[in-house]
């Protein structure tokens, strides 16, 4: 399998100039741990992520090292860590130059960059544009597709998978980071949910759509209040069943 066979599509992004108030907020909003930095010419500058709101003066977590160790890290480092706690926006706190992947990417590469660069997500690009993004949760979800019975989706599943995105990202109830996976016709719905309904119409959607012969539902639940996280009745039941 490929990048752009589970890859999200669907790619929330923040500008260099964007606060870190409103970067913190879309990533609440939207359940996301990382958003894309692209910008005025719609290049990819940067990615910011969790990782990045941990040392905060706002919440008092800035680092405090010795003097000693400052002397020894120099003051460019304490001057760094000073712009990453107290800066205001997104061009401020993000990692400049992120790892990026293509369309065509294999899933072994994907994982071997993540793991040799420490990352949960890598940015896929056609040329210099971002076309989606690919996630530790997209690669869960193809796990849980059952992507090793087949070796690599034929051009029929291909299509039906962009079918099936065209269909359900047109309405308002689209789930957030929705993902993908078809083999031999048999599709997998995965992403987030905060209302039991887009459930019934997220699968509805895939099933209308023209070679889909059955549809699994990996769709969770989150409470926007709370947090709560709940996996799907099916995922559900067959983790009771195991």
């Amino acid at each position: 399998m490929r990048a752009h066979q589970i890859m999200t599509r669907r790619v929330i992004t923040v500008s260099p100039d964007t606060t870190i108030i409103d970067a913190a907020n879309t990533m609440l909003e939207q359940h996301v741990s990382g958003l894309p930095v692209i910008n005025t010419t719609g290049k990819l500058v940067g990615i910011v992520s969790e990782g990045d709101f941990i040392r905060r003066a706002e919440i008092g977590t800035q680092r405090r090292r010795a003097r000693w160790l400052k002397f020894l890290l120099g003051a460019g480092r304490d001057a760094s860590d000073f712009v990453h706690e107290q800066g205001r926006k997104v061009g401020e706190i993000m990692t400049p130059n992120p790892c990026t992947v293509s369309e065509e990417t294999s899933l072994e590469d994907i994982v071997t960059t993540m793991e040799k660069n420490g990352i949960k997500r890598l940015p896929v690009m056609r040329g210099d544009r971002i076309v989606g993004i690919v996630t530790r949760a997209n690669l869960l979800q193809a796990v849980a597709g059952l992507a090793r019975e087949v070796p690599d989706p034929t051009a029929d599943d291909d299509h039906i998978r962009d079918r099936i995105i065209a269909s359900i990202e047109r309405n308002d109830w689209c789930p957030f980071g929705l993902g993908v996976i078809v083999h031999g016709g048999i599709v997998h719905l995965s992403g987030i949910i905060t209302d039991e309904r887009t459930r019934q119409a997220a699968v509805v959607a895939a099933e209308n759509v023209t070679g889909v012969k059955d549809v699994h539902d990996h769709l969770c639940w989150v409470d926007t209040m709370s947090g709560l996280y709940l996996n799907s009745p099916e995922d559900n039941k067959l983790a009771a069943a195991g």
